[in-house]
C-alpha cells in the first residue's frame, strides 16, 4: 500500500520568508513531521538581526511584503515604508505564532545526496555552536535558501587582491555592511575633506550600493559611487493612489509569455498599442527623475531601462535624505558610466578603466551574490537534479511577435549561452515525476508575500500527489522550461538568469500577477482574482484576501476528484 505522503518527513532548508510560509502552508495542509533547518542564529533570512543595516528600507508600500495570516503592523518609523527593523520582527513574530518548536537554529547542511535506495534524502548536518556532526534522512526537501547570502566578489577587488596589492584601506561585500559598520564609520573620512582626501568607494548601482552611500552621506562621511550604471526607479510628489500603486496596472504594460486578456493582446501585439505602452514606460521614468530633480546631463540619469530589467527601486515620495535627493546635493559623488579594475600600486587609490584613480580608505562591493546552492549538495546530485545551468537549446519553434519586444536590447553573453531548467522556478524539470523536491523564493518578484504564498501552496499540492496542470514527465517538463528560457531570453534579454539560478530561477517581476496566475491553474484554481471587467480589473487593489483560502480551495478541488 503506498504510504500517505503527510506522514512523510519534509525538511525545509532556510528561515527566510520562502522558508517560513512553506512550512507553515505543509503544517496546515497535514504533513506531520516538518523541520526547518536554517544557519542562522534568528529566523528572517535577509531580514535577520545580524544582516539588517541602518537606513535600510523596502522598495514595498506597507502591506505587500506580508503573508496572509498575519496582519503587518504599522511601520515603526511612521508613514508607509518599511525598514529592516520592521521586517525582521514581523517574520519574528509570525515564527513565534505559527511555527514554535518547527525551527532548528545555527545548523549547516551540506552534502545533500541520495540514500543507497535512490528514495528520499540524506543530509549532512553540522551545528555551528557545539560542532556536532550528524547525517538525517527526510523523505522530501524544499530548498529556501535564495540567492542574497553568498557575495559575488570580483576577482581584481577581491579582499586577497588587495592585500596582495598593499592596498591600506577597508575591503567588504555589502553583505557585512552592518557587522563590518563601526570599522567602516572609523575609517570614513569627513565629507568636508579636501579633494585628495581618501572616500569611501562603493563599487556597484543597485540598492545596496545606495543604500550605504546614502548612510555614510547622512553620516557627514566622504563616499564615491563608481558603477557602470544604476538601477532605475519610481518616484512622484506625492503618494500614487492605490489603484495605481498596489494594483495590477503595471503589470498590463509588461508582455507575459502568453497574453489572457484582449486588453493585454491590444497592448502587445498592435502598432497603437505599442505606442501606448512605449509612451507609458518612458513617462514613468521622466517624471520620476523629475520627481527627484534629477538635472539632464546628470549621471543619475545612467540608468537602464525599467521595462527590461527586474532591478527597479520605488522611490516613493523623495526623500531628503535618501540617495538620490543627496546626490543631486553633491553629498554623494556618482560616477558613471566607470568600471573599477584594481589597486594603485602605492596602495592608497582605486583605479578605473579611463585611467583615472581615486584615493580610498575603504572599498565597499556591492556587486551582487553567487547561487547558494552548490555548497549544500554533493556534486554528483547537483547535476543529476539539474539544478546547475544548462547549456541553451535555441528552438525556432519559441517565438512571440509582440511589437512591444520588437526593439530589444542586445542578448547578454551569459543569457545567451545559459538556460536554467526549473520548471515555474519551483521543481528541476528532471526531478518532477518524482515530487519528493522543490525550490521556494528562486523568482524575482516585486510583491514577495503574494507569489510566494502561492508558491507555496503549488508545492504542497505537488508533493500531496494532486490532480495538477503540469508535466508529467522529465520530457515533458524539460519543454516546458526550454520554453520558458526562451522566454526569459525575449524579454529580459540583459539578465543572465542563470548566473544566481537560486534566485532568479525564474523572473516574474513586473508580470508578477500573471506568474501567479499560471501557479494557480497548475493547481486547476481561479485566476485573475481581484475581479473587475474587461477594462477595470487593472486597476483593482491587489489584496492577499484574494489567496488566503487557497488551502479550503484545494481541499473542495481534492475531495472532488475523489468521488
Amino acid at each position: 500500500m503506498e504510504r500517505n505522503p503527510r506522514e512523510e518527513s519534509i525538511a525545509v532548508i532556510g528561515s527566510g520568508v520562502a522558508g517560513l510560509i512553506t512550512a507553515y502552508t505543509l503544517i496546515r495542509d497535514g504533513f506531520t513531521e516538518v523541520d526547518i533547518l536554517t544557519r542562522d542564529a534568528q529566523v528572517g533570512g535577509i531580514w535577520a538581526k545580524d544582516r539588517i543595516y541602518p537606513g535600510l528600507f523596502l522598495n514595498n508600500v506597507h502591506g505587500e511584503y506580508r503573508l496572509s495570516p498575519l496582519k503587518m503592523p504599522p511601520p515603526v518609523s511612521g508613514g508607509d515604508r518599511l525598514g529592516g527593523d520592521d521586517m525582521n520582527q514581523y517574520f519574528e513574530a509570525f515564527a513565534s505564532k505559527f511555527l514554535s518548536g518547527k525551527i532548528q537554529f545555527n545548523l549547516d547542511v551540506h552534502n545533500i545526496r541520495r540514500p543507497a535506495s535512490g528514495e528520499g534524502w540524506l543530509l549532512d548536518v553540522t551545528n555551528l555552536v557545539t560542532g556536532v556532526q550528524e547525517t538525517r534522512e527526510y523523505a522530501r526537501l524544499v530548498l529556501c535558501t535564495g540567492g542574497s547570502s553568498n557575495p559575488r566578489i570580483p576577482q581584481a577587488l577581491s579582499p586577497e587582491t588587495a592585500a596582495a596589492a598593499g592596498f591600506k584601506g577597508l575591503v567588504f561585500h555589502t553583505v557585512d555592511f552592518a557587522r563590518k559598520l563601526d570599522e567602516l564609520l572609523a575609517h570614513a573620512a569627513a565629507a568636508e575633506s579636501g579633494p585628495e582626501t581618501p572616500s569611501v568607494v562603493v563599487i556597484g548601482g543597485g540598492k545596496s550600493a545606495q543604500d550605504v552611500c546614502a548612510y555614510l552621506a547622512n553620516e557627514g562621511k566622504k563616499v564615491t559611487l563608481v558603477c557602470h550604471n544604476l538601477d532605475p526607479f519610481t518616484a512622484g510628489p506625492k503618494p500614487l493612489p492605490d489603484f495605481i500603486r498596489r494594483s495590477r496596472l503595471l503589470s498590463l504594460f509588461s508582455p507575459h509569455i502568453h497574453l489572457r486578456t484582449a486588453l493585454e493582446r491590444f497592448l502587445h501585439t498592435t502598432w497603437l498599442g505599442k505606442k501606448i505602452v512605449d509612451f507609458t514606460w518612458h513617462g514613468l521614468a521622466e517624471s520620476s527623475f523629475k520627481a527627484m530633480n534629477i538635472p539632464e546631463g546628470s549621471p543619475l540619469r545612467n540608468t537602464v531601462s525599467a521595462f527590461w530589467h527586474v532591478r527597479v527601486s520605488d522611490e516613493g515620495v523623495p526623500r531628503p535624505n535618501g540617495f538620490h535627493p543627496l546626490a543631486v546635493a553633491g553629498k554623494i559623488e556618482v560616477l558613471s558610466p566607470a568600471h573599477a579594475t584594481g589597486f594603485s600600486e602605492d596602495g592608497t587609490s582605486i583605479v578605473l578603466d579611463d585611467g583615472r584613480t581615486l584615493p580610498a580608505s575603504v572599498l565597499v562591493l556591492a556587486t551582487g551574490y553567487t547561487s547558494s546552492w552548490p555548497s549544500l549538495f554533493e556534486e554528483t546530485t547537483i547535476n543529476e537534479l539539474g539544478l546547475r545551468p544548462h547549456l541553451a537549446q535555441p528552438n525556432p519553434e519559441y517565438q512571440w511577435d509582440y511589437t512591444t519586444l520588437s526593439d530589444a536590447p542586445p542578448l547578454h553573453p551569459d543569457a545567451e549561452k545559459w538556460s536554467s531548467s526549473l520548471y515555474r522556478g519551483l521543481v528541476p524539470a528532471q526531478n518532477i515525476a518524482r515530487r519528493d523536491f522543490a525550490v521556494n523564493g528562486a523568482c524575482i518578484s516585486p510583491n514577495n508575500g503574494y507569489t510566494l504564498e502561492v508558491a507555496s501552496h503549488w508545492i504542497s499540492s505537488h508533493f500531496l500527489r494532486d490532480k495538477m496542470r503540469i508535466p508529467q514527465t522529465p520530457e515533458d517538463a524539460l519543454k516546458e522550461t526550454e520554453r520558458a528560457a526562451a522566454w526569459l531570453k525575449r524579454r529580459y534579454p540583459e539578465v543572465p538568469t542563470a548566473l544566481n539560478a537560486s534566485l532568479t530561477g525564474y523572473l516574474a517581476f513586473w508580470s508578477w500577477p500573471q506568474h501567479a496566475d499560471d501557479l494557480l491553474e497548475d493547481m486547476r484554481l481561479p485566476v485573475m482574482r481581484g475581479g473587475g471587467n474587461g477594462l477595470t480589473w487593472p486597476f483593482q487593489v491587489v489584496d492577499l484576501k484574494e489567496i488566503e483560502h487557497l488551502k479550503e480551495e484545494r481541499d473542495a478541488k481534492r475531495s472532488k476528484s475523489q468521488i
